[in-house]
């Protein structure tokens, strides 16, 4: 199975109203984040009315996922306004939750507009692909990450796979969209699970590049704590998104992230934040 249709069915998992149940993942030693806050996006989205899209959601890592599980979703109906709907989910597996997430959903409605402007940057088919940096690394996650992820990551200044970077910056720049394109007619729910999924992949690293440290440091130890988005525009996920990221300060082993997702036309679709634990050797 391709990676793209391996994510499409881990985010899509067996819907059955409010017992959404995904699958676990068969690589690493634990369940990606970024891949429970998917399926808990997908779970709440399910059962909410088309007419409603997720605007935001709000979501606490509580314990390591186990890949050779299932992860079920308990989806609580909060409240279903005239405007907004809230729903609670909580990813569970051996009976308790792994991930707890609250999320609102509002019916499509006019109103005043406003946004960041896009930053400048290169266009992403002239960056390399994971695939070309990796060349070469006889490593399995190298191996994982050059073949086998459904999203394409694209850094603008270069990735922090396989060594520092070249000065200290609290800032970066990243390319995303999926490894392939997606059917037509995908609609909301599907395309803001794969943004959500994708968000926690580079995240948390621009703390690493403010410390300039890299993955590959011995005794590096990183985790995510918790994940919000809020979702502004529609978008396709097959389609380019810049992902602007920034750092705003890191104590007591933690790190506080912030994220803006452009599309190539400059209009803000998502917004992200994000602390995670940064212990460096």
């Amino acid at each position: 199975m391709k990676p793209l249709d391996q994510l499409i069915s881990l985010l899509t998992g067996t819907d059955e109203t409010t017992a959404f149940t995904g699958a676990g993942r068969q690589s690493g030693a634990r369940v990606f984040g970024g891949q429970v806050i998917g399926q808990t996006v997908m779970a709440a989205s399910l059962s909410v009315e088309r007419s409603r899209p997720i605007h935001s959601m709000h979501g606490y890592f509580l314990r390591p996922g186990d890949p050779s599980l299932p992860i079920g979703m308990d989806v609580e109906l909060l409240r279903d306004g005239s405007s907004f709907s809230q729903r609670r989910v909580h990813a569970m597996q051996h009976g308790k939750p792994i991930l707890s997430m609250i999320s609102s959903f509002q019916e499509e409605q006019a109103g005043v507009t406003h946004q960041d402007v896009m930053p400048s940057a290169p266009d992403p088919e002239s960056l390399p692909t994971t695939a070309e940096v990796l060349a070469g690394i006889d490593h399995p996650l190298a191996r994982y990450m050059a073949t086998q992820r459904p999203i394409d990551v694209r850094h603008v200044e270069g990735p922090l796979y396989l060594g520092p970077p070249a000065e200290k910056s609290s800032s970066q720049l990243v390319w995303m969209r999926t490894m392939g394109d997606l059917p037509a007619d995908t609609d909301w729910p599907l395309n803001r699970a794969i943004l959500a999924f994708a968000s926690d992949y580079t995240l948390l690293e621009v703390s690493l590049r403010a410390q300039g440290g890299f993955f590959g440091a011995p005794g590096l130890k990183m985790a995510s704590l918790d994940h919000a988005i809020w979702f502004h525009r529609d978008f396709r996920a097959d389609e380019w998104l810049l992902y602007e990221q920034h750092t705003t300060t890191a104590q007591g082993s933690r790190a506080l992230c912030h994220g803006k997702l452009f599309n190539r036309s400059g209009e803000l679709v998502a917004s992200v934040a994000q602390e995670g634990m940064l212990r460096l050797p």
